[in-house]
């Protein structure tokens, strides 16, 4: 099965959405953790999410570089 780029571009917006709003939610909820361990846990986790909602956003933005052809020509 091929993915287009298109396709892909899409597919990382969805799970660059998916990623960033479980960052949100792990960040949201640091305030009501009163463990030091569990808070950097969570911390951890929050930022993990962030660094791959990151990924996914530049993956997307590069496909659609090259759908727009601002990369080169297609073949």
């Amino acid at each position: 099965m091929k993915i287009t780029f298109q396709m892909s571009m899409w597919m990382c917006g969805v799970f660059a959405l998916v990623a960033l709003g479980a960052a949100l939610t792990a960040f949201s909820g640091l305030s009501t953790i009163t463990d030091p361990a569990e808070r950097e846990a969570a911390a951890g986790f929050g930022l993990f999410w962030t660094f791959l909602g990151v990924i996914a956003v530049v993956f997307g933005l590069l496909s659609w570089m090259i759908t727009r052809g601002k990369l080169g020509k297609l073949e």
